[in-house]
């Protein structure tokens, strides 16, 4: 009786026990969205409920942390930048915090592209450590810091964030080599909730989180993300043409894990090319 009880116990532990969450899949298919999946506009915090189906695993997680985002400004929350401006430019508009440790104290109430796009990074592994009791040592957290000690701006390739903000492929740059908590992948393999670095034509470039592919009415085919644009006033979907893009990295978070235990004096390399749409 006695050996009975404690199998049972075993294996109801066991079954409660955490498990490690499961890295997204796809099928090597180009993800096209219908037109359905616009329907909720712009604005909206049903990014879960609607892309969710596309995905499994962890990418589930960061379409919750756009939620998230997105419910802190359901107006977009207003766009700037500025990095020489008094107060300088925030990457987010109100307070950040992972495990529980503040990341930022925001100098204003706007956003900008790679600011959005960590954020939901932030907010999907706060969903994803929910009750783990799991810590940040104190090297990692202050490398993740999105501004200095003394509230001043966090420059460029300094430490996870300075990765994530620099010109180029930022989400390469923090996720793959600095952090190897990511993976690229190609675009035809991209799904909902991965990072996509867009490199435009004009020359500039965006940080955002994917969401998919779409054909609309005229027959145009176009990349569907979420991030914070001057076009949308912060925060908001945005239906982009393919046409438009010279090349994109698109890397998915593959190893949370890694969040406790990269090394904070990891350098990278800039020099890397990126990926056409062949679509």
């Amino acid at each position: 009786m006695r050996t009975l009880v404690l199998s049972v116990t075993f294996l109801m532990l066991f079954s409660c026990a955490k498990q490690e969450p499961q890295v997204t899949t796809d099928d090597g298919r180009w993800l096209v969205l219908t037109k359905d999946d616009l329907s909720a506009g712009a604005y909206h915090t049903r990014h879960a409920e609607i892309f969710g189906k596309y995905v499994n695993g962890i990418n589930l997680y960061i379409l919750k942390g756009i939620d998230k985002v997105q419910s802190t400004a359901m107006d977009g929350g207003g766009y700037f930048i500025g990095k020489d401006s008094i107060p300088t430019e925030s990457p987010i508009g109100y307070e950040l915090k992972l495990l529980g440790r503040s990341l930022l104290e925001p100098p204003r109430t706007t956003s900008y592209c790679s600011g959005s796009s960590y954020s939901a990074f932030l907010e999907g592994l706060n969903f994803l450590y929910q009750g783990s009791g799991k810590k940040l040592g104190d090297r990692q957290y202050e490398a993740l810091r999105m501004q200095e000690k003394d509230g001043g701006r966090r420059e460029d390739h300094v430490k996870f964030w300075g990765e994530w903000n620099a010109d180029g492929f930022g989400n390469h740059f923090a996720l793959v080599q600095y952090s190897g908590m990511g993976t690229v992948v190609k675009p035809n393999q991209a799904r909902p909730g991965d990072f996509l670095n867009i490199s435009w034509k004009s020359g500039l470039g965006h940080s955002v989180v994917f969401l998919g592919w779409y054909i609309d009415e005229a027959g145009e085919k176009n990349v569907v993300y979420w991030s914070s644009q001057r076009s949308t006033n912060g925060y908001a979907d945005q239906v982009t043409p393919v046409a438009r893009i010279k090349e994109v990295m698109i890397v998915r978070l593959t190893h949370p894990e890694r969040l406790f235990t990269f090394q904070p004096d990891t350098t990278v390399n800039t020099k890397i090319p990126g990926s056409p749409i062949n679509w």
